[in-house]
């Protein structure tokens, strides 16, 4: 598949929700990506339940969530019921991993596994079959904006090496500090789905810059 584009709503200007999901929706975007933080997993607050459906309301593509929360198995059911279609939890959150990746698909939600910055892909090696996404960080999460890790390509290397091998029909996802000039080398070292927050929403013409993030 050609690679997908997928806005980060956290960058979206709050005070404006509903223009901006019109406005990926009428974008070449694919899909809309939600970060959800505790402030205990990660050191900020993001998005509860009622916005989530707010959302869901107006959004007319895939709603891709990326739990950054301790627990997440507690919550599973209630994303299910606001309108996440693929949900994400982290590595370093979940003790039991693959109890909380069946219990994803359950729900019938597509189940996504995040690894932070210092984590290495070796450690999905017993449930890469079972997933649907994984998402590398290519900044440490918590906030927008930040720098992209260089890093990053080669756990993406990596990680493409893992699925191909184990044959897993997994996406790759990245997430944090996309723009331009790291897009076409994420796309080229194997990443099927990349996130992008500031980079779009600061942009003067939005619409034209998820064009432009499609085009390589």
């Amino acid at each position: 598949m050609s690679h997908l584009i997928a806005p980060s709503i956290l960058a979206a200007d709050f005070a404006n929700l509903q223009r901006d999901i019109e406005m990926i929706n009428q974008s070449e975007a694919d899909w809309f990506h939600i970060d959800v933080m505790d402030g205990v997993f990660v050191p900020n607050i993001s998005f509860g339940m009622p916005v989530i459906s707010a959302i869901k309301k107006h959004a007319t593509k895939k709603m891709d969530v990326h739990l950054m929360i301790v627990n997440p198995d507690k919550f599973i059911v209630d994303f299910k019921k606001v309108g996440a279609d693929l949900l994400t939890v982290h590595y370093e959150a979940c003790p039991h991993l693959h109890r909380t990746i069946q219990a994803i698909r359950a729900e019938e939600m597509q189940a996504g596994v995040s690894l932070n910055p210092h984590t290495p892909v070796s450690v999905l090696e017993d449930v890469i079959q079972d997933l649907d996404l994984v998402l590398i960080m290519s900044v440490n999460p918590g906030f927008g904006g930040q720098s992209f890790i260089e890093n990053t390509y080669k756990k993406v290397i990596q990680l493409r090496d893992l699925i191909n091998k184990s044959g897993s029909k997994a996406v790759i996802e990245i997430d944090g500090g996309v723009n331009n000039i790291n897009c076409p080398k994420l796309v080229a070292a194997g990443a099927d789905v990349l996130v992008a927050g500031s980079f779009v929403f600061k942009s003067e013409n939005p619409i034209e810059t998820i064009k432009e993030l499609k085009g390589f």
